[in-house]
């Protein structure tokens, strides 16, 4: 049978050449100067991204573990995996992300682990990054950017060298294999402290935006984390589900606004969010085991009036 990778042409035998490794696309190419005490709340999506500390150290989550992540170290995340990244309040370091798609079967390798670049691959990382420069418009310490932007005055063949540069790392990270033990990295306290400053931050949205009708799709858009992980990580730390707690944080702002008696009941409802002024005060009952117009009955008692 005729092989279908070798072509017969004028004598000679044409052989085609296997990809080991092939990138389709390119995301997002970052260069950060993190300041010692910066923090992203973290995210998830469909293609790969890596992440290597060129100075300094990090913390970061990978799924549901917590490590620090050493100079010259370099840690994959897989499409799917929530993770976050933040400074350790001491060092101030230097951070080199990329993300990209790629559906070869040999990134298998890289779930889950770390690993410390030899002079090869550093070499290749250096690359990337010049051929990214050359290739795209910055910002390039924007960790909110979702869209690069080739330039028109690009170095000629940058955006084919990014990539050649791109596959070769992969491949000489496989074939050097200079993995770490994680195991000497896995703290609990890491992820812990991670999952309360997270919750903070929600913390503290929930009462910035008090007002509004949030649903539970905003509030993981604007961390960027899935519903799930919002969900777990919020009752594991205060003991509540997320959307009982801004309930309670409404109503307990109705309270206050009853108090002070500068607006009637129906227009607490509307300034809270509230779809209705009868749902409003079905969910004050709930949760007070009074009206609000009991409520304020009992306020007007208590003052004498």
């Amino acid at each position: 049978m005729e092989n279908p990778e070798v072509v017969l042409k004028n004598g000679y035998y044409l052989t085609s050449l296997d990809d080991a490794i092939h990138v389709e696309k390119i995301v997002t190419i970052h260069y950060f100067e993190y300041s010692k005490d910066f923090i992203f709340e973290g995210e998830e999506h469909d293609f790969w991204e890596f992440v290597y500390v060129d100075k300094g150290e990090v913390e970061i989550i990978a799924g549901t573990m917590g490590y620090r992540l050493k100079q010259n170290e370099i840690v994959f995340h897989k499409p799917g995996e929530f993770h976050r990244i933040w400074a350790d309040g001491t060092i101030a370091p230097n951070v080199i992300v990329v993300s990209f798609e790629c559906n070869s079967k040999s990134m298998e390798f890289f779930n889950n682990k770390i690993m410390s670049l030899g002079k090869k691959s550093r070499t290749l990382l250096t690359n990337i990054i010049s051929e990214g420069f050359e290739a795209f418009e910055g910002p390039f310490d924007d960790p909110y950017t979702k869209k690069l932007v080739k330039r028109k005055d690009a170095k000629f063949g940058s955006q084919q060298m990014l990539r050649l540069n791109l596959e070769a790392l992969l491949i000489q990270l496989i074939r050097d294999n200079e993995v770490v033990d994680k195991s000497t990295r896995i703290q609990t306290t890491i992820k812990e402290r991670s999952d309360i400053n997270l919750t903070n931050k929600i913390l503290d949205f929930l009462n910035e935006n008090i007002y509004k009708n949030l649903t539970l799709d905003e509030i993981c858009s604007n961390f960027m984390i899935s519903k799930t992980y919002l969900l777990n990580i919020f009752k594991e730390v205060t003991g509540n589900s997320i959307m009982k707690h801004f309930s309670l944080l409404k109503i307990e702002e109705a309270k206050r606004l009853i108090r002070e008696d500068t607006h009637n009941i129906s227009e607490i409802a509307e300034m809270l969010g509230f779809s209705s002024v009868h749902y409003f005060s079905r969910l004050f009952k709930k949760i007070t085991k009074m009206t609000p117009t009991e409520y304020a009955a009992t306020v007007k008692a208590k003052a004498g009036l």
